[in-house]
């Protein structure tokens, strides 16, 4: 990335930016709250993890407009750490997964990222969703009618407002309109200081007060490689979806690098690792929040906001939160893929049903879209397999036969060969002609030699003929490299 590009980054509409940014803080707050909770620590801990995570990542990583914080598929990973050993364990476990998020983007694992497919992305937005929208739904149970009331002015400001003017986003609005209605007619309603306790000073300089033993160690590494591995696949995922909204191209690598250095300072201010949200970063491209400026600014205003303005955001009412969380899981949500599910292919459309299925039930992303992958990698190598041909031709006087083999020979291909040879027919010379075949694997290969030392055990002669220099070496590889002729 150049100098001059890095600069526009941070230039490009301003006031837009910074606006974006702070309806993305508001839309932080009752999430990180909530994730908090669930991963058994002090609202502080995540509200300053969102904080320093937001600042460093708008500097040092590779997708701007992305809002990053305390994520809950990473609070789930962490919940069992620290219920068993405490927050000073869960710092230190922050610390190392953001060492092995910085190595897996210096080994450029990234590129991993290239095995999600299509559908796979499709259902994580998709489940996302669902999880947002559900995570609403406590607010809405047992509460007065003043409660249902607010919400329904609240996403008539968000969805009606833009249609007037477009100068302030329509969140920020809905959130000053419902904070002065409940100050000047004071109402049984829940306010976010009922979400739990915030913190009122700044975040300090701190290190995990364990001692750094080879026991310790045994027990964080585990946890620390699982958050690494969580984080960097929801942040990757949610730069996959930004870069799809925006038609532009993101750092992959860089966003790698950037992440883990962003969790190095997280764990040095006392907070848990964190990572890309795409609700909160859908939210923020929705009000044109596309330079790092709107990342900075949902960091930096988090912090005005529980400083500086401690007691108006204790008594912003929760409805107006809810508000603007059903209206970013309406905007994440993958509409069109309800008319695709029946349009697409259906294996194309089972894959991204059972990551919806396995998120959703598990409230585990990483679960879902590994689940998504493999079962997309299992339906790609039955559908590779059969287009694997073997064709026969015998010569006039009988003592020849060849087979001419078309397609990708790999561990789940390689039978067809085995099952097209007939290991009982008269001809005493057997040629497998490989011209329009490929080896893939050692599997295939193996299944190669096996087949030609079968035929040779009943007195035949066998040349492999026309094999690429891929098929060479992995023969070469098993020890037959003179079955080639």
């Amino acid at each position: 990335m150049s100098v001059q590009q890095y600069l526009r980054e941070w230039t490009e509409q301003p006031v837009r930016n910074v606006l974006a940014g702070m309806v993305g803080t508001f839309a932080l707050i009752p999430e990180v709250i909530a994730f908090s909770y669930a991963a058994g620590v002090a609202p502080e801990v995540g509200l300053f993890a969102s904080f320093v995570i937001s600042i460093a990542i708008a500097i040092t990583g590779g997708r701007p407009g992305m809002i990053s914080g305390a994520a809950g598929s990473v609070a789930l990973v962490a919940a069992d750490l620290v219920h068993g050993h405490g927050l000073q364990y869960l710092l230190l476990a922050t610390l190392l997964a953001g060492a092995f998020q910085v190595l897996f983007g210096l080994l450029r694992l990234q590129n991993m990222m290239r095995f999600v497919s299509r559908e796979v992305e499709t259902g994580f937005v998709n489940a996302l969703a669902i999880l947002i929208f559900s995570a609403q739904i406590p607010q809405m149970l047992h509460v007065t009618w003043h409660t249902y009331a607010l919400i329904a002015v609240g996403l008539a400001i968000v969805y009606l407002l833009p249609r007037l003017s477009t100068a302030i986003p329509s969140p920020l609005i809905c959130i000053l309109v419902l904070t002065g209605l409940s100050y000047a007619f004071p109402m049984p309603i829940h306010v976010v200081a009922d979400l739990g306790a915030l913190p009122t000073g700044l975040p300090s300089l701190t290190l995990p007060h364990i001692p750094l033993t080879w026991d310790t160690f045994q027990i964080v590494l585990p946890y620390a490689f699982a958050m690494a591995m969580v984080g960097l696949l929801e942040s990757l995922m949610t730069a996959a979806v930004v870069d799809e909204l925006t038609d532009t191209h993101s750092n992959k690598r860089m966003e790698c690098t950037g992440l883990g250095i962003s969790n190095i300072f997280v764990g040095l201010f006392g907070g848990m690792a964190g990572c890309g949200m795409i609700g909160q970063t859908v939210g923020n491209l929705r009000y044109g929040g596309r330079g790092r400026l709107s990342t900075f600014t949902a960091g930096a205003f988090l912090l005005l906001l529980l400083v500086a303005m401690h007691r108006f955001v204790a008594q912003v009412p929760v409805a107006a939160l809810v508000a603007i969380m059903i209206m970013v899981s309406v905007s994440t949500f993958s509409w069109s893929s309800l008319r695709d599910v029946v349009r697409h292919p259906k294996l194309a459309s089972t894959v991204m049903l059972v990551t919806v299925a396995v998120v959703v039930l598990t409230h585990d992303l990483a679960a879902g879209v590994a689940c998504g992958v493999l079962l997309n990698g299992l339906f790609f190598s039955f559908q590779v397999m059969k287009l694997v041909q073997v064709s026969t031709q015998d010569t006039a006087d009988g003592t020849t036969r060849t087979y001419t083999v078309h397609g990708q020979l790999f561990f789940a291909s390689s039978s067809v060969l085995t099952d097209a040879i007939d290991f009982h027919d008269k001809a005493t010379n057997v040629v497998i002609d490989l011209a329009d075949a490929h080896l893939w694997d050692i599997s295939a290969a193996d299944t190669l030699e096996k087949t030609a030392t079968r035929l040779e055990e009943r007195g035949k002669t066998v040349s492999i003929v026309h094999a690429d220099a891929r098929a060479a070496k992995l023969l070469a590889a098993l020890g037959h490299p003179n079955l080639l002729a």
